[in-house]
């Protein structure tokens, strides 16, 4: 039995001692070491490992949240105390309160592959693969040097317990590598990055080819001018792409729809995406970081679709604003150790076009090919939308050269309905979206 099982038991019974009607606790044990490197040596080395834990009380309608990494039992007995002193005077808040048992996990899968089972890399090793990185990008031709190179790995392991009769763990991993290359110097220099993540080991791709990819990105943004300002098509790249199904994720949100303050409140059973498109949440996919068996707060996750043929199906809802909307979790509660929980989304599939990245390109005629954005101005009751950008020129369908200095503007709700997908979405990714073109958006430039 795990430890962490043992340290949220401890904590439910401090809670009732102390005088809590219901509780919930969180366990966490963390185990990270990351590497950077710069000009072949060692910039930086991290490493952390430690256990926190989390407790929420419900005195009535009340609640409080309080966190810890000490895990002497006598700080969980004042953690306890402090809690409950502070849920009674709390607010009041009707919607509030754990699961009911009826609805809690009682068995989930354990064939996610969450955790790689190979022994955690050495310093060395992650030394290796951000110095083998750092090489490849200074061995591509134009690339001036190298911003940063590393290399990372984490392990942890969740235990939640609550006085609803749930307990449940799991354990989790993460390895990457990333590099940042720079082409140019002073006031023409341009950067880009590779960078990639993996729950397996054995599944990342090798650190030459991560480094190789951003000396080539970075080289091939060299001498980039701002583009013209008008109305033009706009192909959101893959790596980018996802922010656009992003935003539409973050404003059906039960939070934002339960406060009213989101362009999509209205919108439940109406188009959103174009037809033929459905947006699906599968939390079960094998070896994938955004999948989990249970979500924060006991509930059996499960495959879910938000868009079905364009038309959104429901909201992302956790127990309290499921409350507030009248409706059913849709077990997607997340938590840290130190807030109650709130209602996200982990794994998502769009669906994939038929055509590749470079038919769009050949239909686009004169537009744009975003690659990088920065900043951010949305707004989230308008849908209004404005983001710098910076990417490649496109002249009656062929590529001209790379742009930066841009803003593309322009309306979600509309052009969230105008999109055409690529069919190059990459399967391992968490969220698996293909580049996506959208007809007409306002780009502002020379």
């Amino acid at each position: 039995m795990s430890d962490l099982h043992i340290l949220t038991a401890m904590l439910l019974d401090a809670a009732g001692k102390a005088g809590a009607d219901s509780a919930d606790a969180i366990a966490v044990r963390g185990d990270s070491q990351s590497i950077e490197v710069l000009n072949g040596k060692l910039e930086h080395a991290e490493r952390s490992e430690g256990v926190d834990i989390g407790l929420r009380v419900m005195v009535g309608k009340r609640q409080a949240c309080v966190s810890s990494s000490d895990t002497r039992e006598d700080t969980m007995r004042a953690m306890a105390e402090r809690a409950v002193a502070m849920a009674k005077e709390a607010p009041e808040d009707p919607y509030c309160g754990l699961a009911d048992p009826d609805q809690l996990a009682t068995s989930w899968p354990t064939d996610l592959e969450l955790a790689d089972p190979a022994d955690a890399p050495s310093s060395a090793a992650l030394m290796e693969q951000a110095l083998e990185a750092e090489a490849a990008a200074q061995a591509v031709k134009g690339v001036s040097k190298v911003d940063s190179a590393g290399a990372g790995y984490s392990a942890n392991e969740i235990h939640l317990a609550a006085t609803n009769g749930f307990s449940g763990g799991y354990k989790r991993t993460s390895t990457s590598v990333s590099c940042v290359a720079i082409a140019g110097e002073g006031l023409q220099m341009e950067r880009d990055y590779k960078g990639e993540g993996r729950v397996f080991a054995a599944d990342m791709p090798s650190a030459t080819d991560i480094g190789r990819e951003a000396g080539e990105r970075a080289v091939a943004r060299f001498g980039a001018t701002k583009p013209k300002t008008g109305a033009y098509p706009v192909l959101f790249d893959e790596r980018i792409a996802a922010s656009l199904i992003g935003h539409l994720v973050s404003a059906t949100n039960g939070t934002m729809i339960a406060r009213g303050s989101s362009w999509a409140k209205d919108l439940l059973g109406e188009q959103v995406l174009p037809v033929g498109m459905d947006l699906i949440e599968d939390p079960h996919r094998r070896r994938i970081s955004g999948s989990k068996p249970f979500d924060a707060e006991g509930l059996p996750t499960h495959r879910r679709v938000i868009v079905e043929n364009g038309i959104l199906q429901g909201w992302t809802l956790d127990l309290a604003t499921g409350r507030k909307l009248g409706l059913d979790s849709t077990a997607n509660a997340s938590r840290g150790t130190s807030a109650p929980p709130s209602p996200s989304v982990g794994n998502l599939s769009l669906t994939q076009g038929k055509q590749t990245r470079d038919d769009l390109i050949a239909q686009m005629g004169t537009g744009l090919i975003v690659t990088s954005m920065i900043g951010s101005t949305i707004n989230p009751n308008t849908g209004d939308y404005s983001r710098g950008a910076s990417g490649f020129w496109v002249e009656n369908g062929v590529i001209t050269g790379p742009v930066n200095e841009c803003t593309i503007a322009g309306n979600l709700r509309d052009f969230l309905l105008r999109m055409t997908p690529a069919n190059d979405a990459e399967t391992y990714r968490s969220r698996v979206v293909p580049s996506l073109l959208v007809e007409g958006l306002t780009l502002a430039g020379n």
